[in-house]
Protein backbone atom coordinates (compact mmCIF):
# COMPACT_ATOMS: atom_id res chain seq x y z
CA UNK A 1 0.00 0.00 0.00
CA UNK A 2 1.10 3.32 -0.96
CA UNK A 3 0.25 7.02 -0.84
CA UNK A 4 1.22 9.24 -4.47
CA UNK A 5 0.79 13.00 -3.69
CA UNK A 6 1.43 15.60 -6.02
CA UNK A 7 1.26 19.25 -6.89
CA UNK A 8 -0.10 18.82 -10.15
CA UNK A 9 0.32 16.94 -13.45
CA UNK A 10 3.51 16.04 -14.43
CA UNK A 11 6.37 18.36 -16.14
CA UNK A 12 5.48 17.60 -20.23
CA UNK A 13 9.38 16.08 -20.36
CA UNK A 14 8.64 13.10 -18.58
CA UNK A 15 7.53 10.44 -20.27
CA UNK A 16 5.22 9.21 -17.47
CA UNK A 17 5.68 5.30 -17.86
CA UNK A 18 5.02 2.61 -15.95
CA UNK A 19 6.91 -0.35 -16.91
CA UNK A 20 4.13 -3.83 -16.13
CA UNK A 21 5.37 -5.20 -12.63
CA UNK A 22 3.03 -8.08 -12.61
CA UNK A 23 0.78 -6.57 -9.70
CA UNK A 24 -3.09 -6.00 -9.89
CA UNK A 25 -3.70 -2.87 -8.66
CA UNK A 26 -6.60 -1.53 -6.03
CA UNK A 27 -6.23 3.52 -6.43
CA UNK A 28 -8.45 5.71 -4.20
CA UNK A 29 -9.01 9.03 -6.03
CA UNK A 30 -9.68 10.93 -3.16
CA UNK A 31 -8.10 14.43 -4.15
CA UNK A 32 -8.05 14.86 -8.15
CA UNK A 33 -8.15 12.07 -10.65
CA UNK A 34 -5.43 9.86 -12.30
CA UNK A 35 -5.52 9.13 -16.47
CA UNK A 36 -4.11 6.08 -17.77
CA UNK A 37 -3.32 5.42 -21.11
CA UNK A 38 -3.53 1.38 -22.33
CA UNK A 39 -2.83 0.02 -25.61
CA UNK A 40 -4.48 3.36 -27.06
CA UNK A 41 -7.35 3.70 -24.67
CA UNK A 42 -8.01 6.25 -22.20
CA UNK A 43 -9.15 5.08 -18.45
CA UNK A 44 -10.02 7.85 -15.80
CA UNK A 45 -9.89 7.00 -11.59
CA UNK A 46 -11.70 9.71 -11.13
CA UNK A 47 -12.01 12.06 -8.33
CA UNK A 48 -14.16 10.41 -5.02
CA UNK A 49 -13.88 7.05 -6.80
CA UNK A 50 -12.27 3.38 -6.62
CA UNK A 51 -10.46 1.18 -9.18
CA UNK A 52 -8.81 -1.66 -10.10
CA UNK A 53 -6.64 -2.01 -12.51
CA UNK A 54 -6.03 -5.88 -13.90
CA UNK A 55 -3.43 -7.61 -14.67
CA UNK A 56 -1.24 -4.66 -16.94
CA UNK A 57 1.68 -6.45 -19.56
CA UNK A 58 1.77 -3.31 -22.19
CA UNK A 59 3.48 0.00 -20.95
CA UNK A 60 0.80 2.56 -19.40
CA UNK A 61 1.20 6.34 -19.95
CA UNK A 62 0.34 8.38 -16.63
CA UNK A 63 -0.91 12.22 -15.35
CA UNK A 64 -3.14 13.77 -12.88
CA UNK A 65 -5.76 14.45 -14.46
CA UNK A 66 -6.91 17.90 -13.47
CA UNK A 67 -3.41 20.45 -13.24
CA UNK A 68 -4.67 20.75 -9.21
CA UNK A 69 -3.30 18.97 -6.16
CA UNK A 70 -3.30 15.44 -6.55
CA UNK A 71 -3.54 12.68 -3.69
CA UNK A 72 -4.13 8.77 -3.85
CA UNK A 73 -4.13 5.75 -2.18
CA UNK A 74 -2.90 2.77 -3.75
CA UNK A 75 -2.68 -0.95 -3.24
CA UNK A 76 -1.28 -3.60 -5.38
CA UNK A 77 -1.70 -7.21 -5.37
CA UNK A 78 0.68 -9.68 -6.03
CA UNK A 79 0.71 -12.49 -8.71
CA UNK A 80 0.06 -15.04 -5.90
CA UNK A 81 -2.73 -13.93 -3.62
CA UNK A 82 -5.16 -11.21 -5.40
CA UNK A 83 -7.56 -13.76 -6.64
CA UNK A 84 -7.93 -14.37 -2.95
CA UNK A 85 -9.74 -10.29 -3.02
CA UNK A 86 -11.33 -10.55 -5.90
CA UNK A 87 -13.76 -13.66 -6.70
CA UNK A 88 -14.73 -12.84 -10.32
CA UNK A 89 -12.46 -14.03 -13.50
CA UNK A 90 -9.58 -11.43 -13.33
CA UNK A 91 -8.90 -11.93 -17.46
CA UNK A 92 -12.40 -9.81 -17.95
CA UNK A 93 -10.57 -6.39 -16.72
CA UNK A 94 -6.63 -7.70 -18.18
CA UNK A 95 -5.23 -4.57 -19.38
CA UNK A 96 -8.30 -2.31 -18.38
CA UNK A 97 -10.03 -0.32 -15.62
CA UNK A 98 -12.70 -0.04 -13.95
CA UNK A 99 -14.60 1.63 -11.18
CA UNK A 100 -15.14 -0.82 -8.07
CA UNK A 101 -19.18 0.20 -8.12
CA UNK A 102 -18.99 -1.62 -12.21
CA UNK A 103 -16.96 -4.73 -10.72
CA UNK A 104 -18.52 -5.61 -7.05
CA UNK A 105 -22.13 -3.20 -7.46
CA UNK A 106 -23.74 -2.59 -4.48
CA UNK A 107 -20.52 -3.66 -2.41
CA UNK A 108 -18.44 -1.52 -4.28
CA UNK A 109 -20.29 1.52 -3.97
CA UNK A 110 -20.72 1.71 0.01
CA UNK A 111 -17.14 1.35 0.44
CA UNK A 112 -16.79 4.26 -1.94
CA UNK A 113 -18.92 6.14 -0.13
CA UNK A 114 -17.88 5.03 3.35
CA UNK A 115 -14.32 6.26 2.22
CA UNK A 116 -15.62 9.26 0.79
CA UNK A 117 -17.32 10.32 4.03
CA UNK A 118 -14.21 9.40 5.98
CA UNK A 119 -12.35 12.77 6.09
CA UNK A 120 -8.74 11.55 7.74
CA UNK A 121 -6.25 9.74 5.40
CA UNK A 122 -5.57 7.52 8.34
CA UNK A 123 -8.68 6.35 8.66
CA UNK A 124 -9.60 6.07 5.03
CA UNK A 125 -7.08 3.57 5.18
CA UNK A 126 -8.28 1.61 7.72
CA UNK A 127 -11.67 1.30 6.24
CA UNK A 128 -10.18 0.10 3.11
CA UNK A 129 -8.19 -2.38 5.07
CA UNK A 130 -11.10 -3.81 6.56
CA UNK A 131 -12.77 -4.10 3.33
CA UNK A 132 -9.85 -6.05 2.36
CA UNK A 133 -10.00 -8.32 5.25
CA UNK A 134 -13.67 -9.57 4.79
CA UNK A 135 -12.98 -10.21 1.04
CA UNK A 136 -10.05 -12.28 2.16
CA UNK A 137 -12.21 -13.84 4.50
CA UNK A 138 -14.72 -15.18 1.85
CA UNK A 139 -12.59 -17.36 -0.31
CA UNK A 140 -10.00 -20.46 0.09
CA UNK A 141 -6.14 -20.81 -0.84
CA UNK A 142 -5.89 -22.33 -4.52
CA UNK A 143 -2.59 -24.20 -3.55
CA UNK A 144 -1.95 -25.90 -6.84
CA UNK A 145 -2.26 -22.22 -8.43
CA UNK A 146 -0.35 -20.63 -5.79
CA UNK A 147 2.73 -23.31 -5.83
CA UNK A 148 2.87 -22.37 -9.66
CA UNK A 149 3.54 -18.23 -9.17
CA UNK A 150 6.16 -19.82 -5.96
CA UNK A 151 8.12 -21.46 -8.44
CA UNK A 152 7.81 -19.04 -11.47
CA UNK A 153 9.19 -15.98 -8.99
CA UNK A 154 11.66 -18.13 -7.59
CA UNK A 155 13.11 -19.20 -11.09
CA UNK A 156 13.03 -15.65 -11.82
CA UNK A 157 10.63 -16.12 -14.55
CA UNK A 158 12.77 -18.85 -16.46
CA UNK A 159 10.69 -21.84 -15.25
CA UNK A 160 8.69 -23.34 -18.71
CA UNK A 161 5.29 -24.58 -18.90
CA UNK A 162 6.75 -28.06 -19.61
CA UNK A 163 8.49 -27.96 -15.75
CA UNK A 164 4.74 -26.65 -14.25
CA UNK A 165 3.38 -29.86 -16.19
CA UNK A 166 5.74 -32.20 -14.05
CA UNK A 167 5.72 -30.74 -11.06
CA UNK A 168 2.02 -30.52 -10.42
CA UNK A 169 0.59 -32.98 -12.66
CA UNK A 170 -1.55 -30.87 -14.72
CA UNK A 171 -1.48 -29.95 -18.16
CA UNK A 172 -0.89 -26.72 -19.91
CA UNK A 173 -4.25 -25.89 -21.46
CA UNK A 174 -5.50 -26.93 -17.21
CA UNK A 175 -2.77 -24.33 -16.04
CA UNK A 176 -3.45 -21.58 -18.62
CA UNK A 177 -7.25 -21.63 -17.58
CA UNK A 178 -6.53 -21.42 -14.09
CA UNK A 179 -4.12 -18.69 -14.56
CA UNK A 180 -6.55 -16.66 -16.58
CA UNK A 181 -9.51 -17.02 -14.08
CA UNK A 182 -7.27 -16.24 -10.77
CA UNK A 183 -4.68 -13.67 -12.28
CA UNK A 184 -5.80 -12.79 -16.04
CA UNK A 185 -3.10 -13.90 -17.87
CA UNK A 186 -1.33 -17.16 -18.89
CA UNK A 187 1.93 -18.54 -16.79
CA UNK A 188 4.45 -18.19 -20.15
CA UNK A 189 3.14 -14.28 -19.75
CA UNK A 190 3.78 -13.58 -16.33
CA UNK A 191 6.86 -15.68 -16.67
CA UNK A 192 7.86 -12.94 -19.42
CA UNK A 193 6.74 -10.35 -16.73
CA UNK A 194 8.81 -11.44 -13.96
CA UNK A 195 11.86 -12.20 -16.43
CA UNK A 196 12.07 -8.33 -17.23
CA UNK A 197 11.07 -7.17 -14.20
CA UNK A 198 14.43 -8.23 -12.23
CA UNK A 199 16.58 -5.99 -14.44
CA UNK A 200 14.03 -3.12 -15.14
CA UNK A 201 14.58 -2.67 -11.39
CA UNK A 202 18.53 -2.57 -11.15
CA UNK A 203 17.99 -0.21 -14.14
CA UNK A 204 15.96 2.43 -12.47
CA UNK A 205 18.09 1.94 -9.71
CA UNK A 206 20.67 3.61 -10.97
CA UNK A 207 22.50 0.71 -12.80
CA UNK A 208 23.43 2.59 -16.22
CA UNK A 209 25.79 -0.28 -17.75
CA UNK A 210 22.61 -2.68 -17.07
CA UNK A 211 21.74 -3.29 -20.69
CA UNK A 212 25.55 -3.46 -21.77
CA UNK A 213 26.31 -6.77 -19.58
CA UNK A 214 27.31 -9.50 -21.74
CA UNK A 215 25.35 -11.49 -18.24
CA UNK A 216 22.35 -10.16 -19.23
CA UNK A 217 21.39 -12.25 -21.69
CA UNK A 218 21.84 -15.11 -19.94
CA UNK A 219 17.67 -15.99 -19.53
CA UNK A 220 16.88 -14.81 -23.19
CA UNK A 221 17.56 -16.79 -26.23
CA UNK A 222 19.76 -14.12 -27.73
CA UNK A 223 19.95 -10.10 -27.56
CA UNK A 224 17.39 -9.89 -30.22
CA UNK A 225 14.59 -11.98 -28.11
CA UNK A 226 15.62 -9.57 -25.02
CA UNK A 227 15.27 -6.12 -27.24
CA UNK A 228 11.55 -7.60 -28.46
CA UNK A 229 10.41 -7.87 -25.00
CA UNK A 230 11.82 -4.85 -23.83
CA UNK A 231 9.94 -2.95 -26.80
CA UNK A 232 6.83 -5.01 -25.84
CA UNK A 233 6.89 -3.52 -21.93
CA UNK A 234 8.59 0.01 -22.84
CA UNK A 235 7.22 0.61 -26.05
CA UNK A 236 10.94 1.50 -26.84
CA UNK A 237 14.23 -0.38 -27.78
CA UNK A 238 16.73 0.16 -24.61
CA UNK A 239 19.51 2.76 -26.30
CA UNK A 240 16.27 5.20 -26.68
CA UNK A 241 14.75 4.43 -23.64
CA UNK A 242 17.57 5.36 -21.78
CA UNK A 243 17.74 8.81 -23.42
CA UNK A 244 14.27 9.01 -21.95
CA UNK A 245 13.18 11.37 -19.12
CA UNK A 246 10.68 9.11 -16.85
CA UNK A 247 11.11 10.35 -13.27
CA UNK A 248 7.75 9.75 -12.48
CA UNK A 249 8.02 6.29 -13.96
CA UNK A 250 10.60 5.05 -11.83
CA UNK A 251 9.03 6.41 -8.52
CA UNK A 252 5.45 5.04 -9.47
CA UNK A 253 7.32 1.35 -10.13
CA UNK A 254 9.43 1.48 -7.29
Amino acid sequence: MWIFQSSGKMPIEDMRLVVPNANIKLTVSYQNGIVAAINGKSFLSKEHDITLAGLIDVPVILDADEDVTTETIGVEFNPQGAYRFFHFTLNDIQNQIYSLTDILGNIGNRLIEHINNTKALQQKIIVLQQFLLSQLSLSNEDLIFEYCIKKIASSKGRITIKELEKKTGYSSRWLNIKFNNKLGVSPKNLCSIIRFKQYYQGFISGNEKLFSRNDFYEVYYDQSHFIKDFKRFTGLPPARFEKQINDFGKKYYL
